[in-house]
């Protein structure tokens, strides 16, 4: 059901920041998702690679606030915004990937009727069951709390001072101290951990 919300989601969803989504099935023994071949690697990989300035931080840094404006215009929070869910193609693109975790939020009742209702998978979560990767959440969805499309600019705050610093804001030995730095400590100024700041 999650790969199936996944792909329904992301075909949904148009925005050159956002990986495309062709097509999506069932053969006999697995699911496919064919989408748009990335030349490129992860956030993740990119960052070590070099020192990245600060103009080039914030250009994939307006990127993805692209695409999750347009996921969030469309009722949709991604709720894993993390460098292992961004990619940068060589031509300097950023593609916002993996809405496995997608939420789709209940359009308000005076939108229009939706034809295709019937037909959509939604999978909802239970309270208090805790998804995602633990150094991007926000306290809310840290705790298991109901998120909205808040939690995902708090993880691209997460991501933002990471690509700056080099580091995540909240740190812990292990997933508890994360969440307890998550919920109670204030991260480190941006200028005590690299020179030329503003």
């Amino acid at each position: 059901q999650r790969f199936t919300q996944e792909a329904r989601t992301v075909s949904n969803l148009n925005h050159p920041n956002i990986l495309t989504v062709y097509e999506f099935g069932q053969t006999d023994s697995a699911s496919f998702m064919a989408t748009e071949y990335v030349d490129g690697e992860t956030l993740r990989k990119h960052l070590p690679n070099r020192r990245l300035k600060l103009v080039d931080v914030l250009d994939v840094a307006i990127q993805i606030v692209g695409a999750l404006n347009a996921a969030h215009e469309a009722g949709v929070t991604h709720r894993d915004l993390k460098p292992e869910n961004v990619m940068v193609r060589k031509d300097h693109i950023v593609k916002v990937l993996d809405f496995g975790l997608a939420k789709p939020s209940v359009p308000p009742a005076d939108k229009q009727i939706d034809t295709e209702a019937g037909t959509k998978v939604l999978v909802h979560t239970e309270p208090g069951l805790v998804m995602g990767t633990v150094s991007y959440m926000s306290p809310e969805q840290s705790v298991g709390k109901g998120v909205d499309q808040r939690t995902d600019i708090w993880s691209f705050g997460v991501v933002l001072y990471e690509m700056i610093a080099g580091s995540v804001p909240f740190a812990g030995k292990d997933i508890h101290r994360q969440i307890i730095a998550i919920q109670e400590a204030e991260p480190a100024p941006l200028s005590q951990l690299v020179e030329g700041v503003p």
